[in-house]
């Protein structure tokens, strides 16, 4: 694989900064180790810095040599997640139950690899905003960026992110144009009915009753709602009611997700989720009360802006390292308020298959949000490189 020397020779470098990342995971909003270092190496390496959006949000900024030009914002998420590592290497995490378990250390090296370039090559129009965001794990935290002013103190032409993905040859990339990734929503169904004796039930509303008609009911909105072609799912992952064997209980309760690559499609779920509700509910007597939270929405990767990264792979690494028919996923990710409000591109890079690990690991697959996972080094100078060559293509 062609890469500059530049990026294999600082690869040391970067190697041992996203190795003391992961010793030092920290959750959603509260990475201020990972920010200070990230400030600490932006500002060693000459680059002016701006702190503070969603509260440990980092951003570098870096004027090329040759006058005003084009921005471009490039993204890389810091915050770990609550998992338990089971690796026992020696940058294993030395916080219990907090772990990297899905590459943000990784990205947040890659970024820096290109800050580190970029510190000694300016020789380019415009600006390069790098974006260390906090709170990717569910906190929305760059969506808190954008509320708080991110692309009005630093407005982008546009924004690239990238996520290593295991199971992908390792140093391959994936550009999907279109929807690449779900929309991420919960939902939370109450039944409220009336006790009883379990012996007497015709004394009572069972909401127990009714909450297992419901869980079958709410199926048929993605089998017979919506277009069969149009993916979407709906899990059922809690059911709670009761507390003993011989009573019916006054209430009971389910909950799940929703994902979706459409808004439509989500608007058809959730309306048709509250009317099943409502109607299984008042079969059997009962009451409803629909809690139905939308999250993140659908990640839609900008046709041009697609196309340009795929043509930058091509040309930086050679076309049988970029892959273009990859499946969109049903996970989610909050790149997807940026790309609402900023045209751009997410796209992924094959982590392996778990080979690269080093003795110690867990006996778990690396697998993202898995206690065994690590993310795969070799792909630091990968990274830094086609970041790189994005900006810099990009700015000309």
């Amino acid at each position: 694989m062609k890469i500059q020397p530049e990026f294999i020779d600082q690869q040391a470098l970067i190697q041992s900064i996203r190795r003391d990342i992961h010793a030092h995971p920290e959750l959603k909003f509260q990475e201020y180790r990972t920010a200070e270092l990230v400030v600490k190496q932006l500002t060693n390496w000459g680059i002016k810095t701006h702190t503070g959006l969603a509260n440990t949000g980092v951003i570098g900024i870096i004027d090329g040599n040759l006058g005003p030009g084009k921005s471009i914002g490039l993204r890389a998420d810091m915050d770990a997640l609550p998992i338990h590592e089971k690796n026992t290497f020696e940058h294993a995490s030395t916080h219990p139950g907090t772990m990297h378990a899905c590459g943000h250390d990784g990205h947040t090296a890659i970024l820096l690899g290109a800050a580190h370039y970029f510190s000694t090559h300016r020789n380019f129009k415009g600006t390069i905003y790098l974006i260390f965001q906090p709170a990717e794990e569910g906190g929305g935290g760059a969506r808190q960026m954008i509320q708080e002013g991110l692309f009005s103190l630093f407005p982008c032409d546009a924004v690239f992110g990238l996520h290593n993905w295991p199971g992908m040859p390792e140093g391959q990339f994936g550009v999907i144009t279109g929807p690449a990734m779900a929309s991420s929503n919960e939902f939370k169904i109450s039944l409220k009915g009336k006790g009883a004796h379990a012996a007497m039930p015709h004394n009572g509303a069972d909401p127990i009753y009714a909450l297992t008609q419901l869980a079958n009911s709410l199926q048929s909105i993605i089998t017979r709602n919506k277009s069969p072609i149009d993916a979407a799912v709906l899990s059922i992952t809690q059911i709670h009611g009761g507390f003993t064997t011989n009573v019916i209980p006054d209430d009971a309760w389910l909950g799940g997700t929703v994902r979706t690559f459409t808004i439509p499609t989500l608007d058809l779920i959730e309306k048709r989720l509250i009317e099943i509700a409502h109607g299984v509910a008042q079969t059997f007597n009962c009451q409803a009360e629909i809690d139905f939270d939308r999250n993140y929405p659908p990640l839609i990767n900008h046709p041009e802006e697609s196309n340009f990264a795929a043509r930058v792979i091509e040309e930086t690494f050679g076309k049988e390292h970029l892959s273009q028919v990859i499946q969109p996923t049903m996970g989610s990710e909050d790149f997807a308020f940026m790309l609402e409000k900023v045209p751009g591109c997410y796209v992924f890079l094959g982590n392996g298959d778990g080979q690269h690990r080093l003795s110690g690991h867990g006996l778990g697959p690396c697998e993202l949000h898995n206690p065994s996972y690590d993310f795969n080094d070799n792909l630091l100078p990968i990274g830094s490189n086609y970041w790189v060559q994005l900006a810099k293509q990009f700015l000309a």
